[in-house]
């Protein structure tokens, strides 16, 4: 298995080596919350739009040491290394438990620290992922971005990249918190209006509509009627 590695440098010095990672579900498994409204067709072409998004605002990061994408399905590997990402296999053992093999992995390569971002937030930016790689820096060992809903983990950066236990699920915005406290780190919570509206429901798919956002996702969204063409 491999893992993407960049360099960037600042004043001269190697920026912190924090390593963004990307878990995503086969395509026929993703999105099936958006139920009959979204046709299968659609919801694929949604979800490859949406993670090419996320891909492509982290790889606009400076700061961060590589990405890496979490998958079994060959579609969405060939997507990662378009955008020049590594991959980490899925074993098929759920979420925490790809999460954390990943983060146990990155911590004896020496990465600092792991910023775990799904791949359904498309109206996520350089900017927002520049806050939390601040927020890093200025002390916090943990930062947590929760859904809008304040349920979800929509981004998570922990340092070192095994110093929590994952807990991804039903509320796991709340699970994350009490994670982070039971390690002795004190979590930063870090609320972020493009990276806190994830796409799960048509609600939030229509809400994501709304935006102006240039992105691969509006552009499906205007080929299938759901989101009016730019002005």
């Amino acid at each position: 298995m491999t893992v993407g590695r960049r360099r960037f440098v600042s004043s001269g010095q190697p920026a912190p080596p924090i390593r963004a990672v990307v878990p995503m579900k086969r395509l026929d498994e993703a999105k099936q919350r958006l139920g009959p409204a979204y046709p299968p067709g659609l919801r694929r072409a949604l979800v490859v739009a949406m993670l090419r998004d996320v891909l492509a605002a982290l790889a606009g990061t400076p700061g961060l040491d590589g990405i890496a994408v979490i998958t079994a399905d060959p579609d969405i590997a060939r997507i990662a290394r378009d955008h020049g990402a590594g991959l980490l296999a899925d074993d098929g053992s759920g979420l925490n438990a790809a999460v954390t093999a990943a983060g146990r992995l990155l911590a004896a390569g020496g990465v600092g620290a792991v910023l775990v971002v799904p791949g359904d937030v498309p109206a996520a930016s350089p900017g927002e992922f520049g806050r939390i790689l601040a927020a890093h820096r200025d002390g916090h060992d943990v930062v947590i971005v929760p859904a809008n809903d304040r349920r979800g983990t929509n981004a998570l950066l922990v340092a070192p990249p095994d110093g929590i236990a994952f807990a991804y699920g039903e509320d796991s915005f709340a699970a994350h918190r009490d994670a982070a406290q039971r390690a002795g780190l004190a979590p930063l919570v870090l609320p972020l209006p493009g990276l806190g509206l994830d796409c799960d429901h048509p609600a939030d798919v229509a809400r994501f509509a709304r935006l102006a956002a240039d992105t691969e996702t509006r552009r499906v969204l205007v080929a299938h009627g759901i989101a009016a063409p730019p002005p």
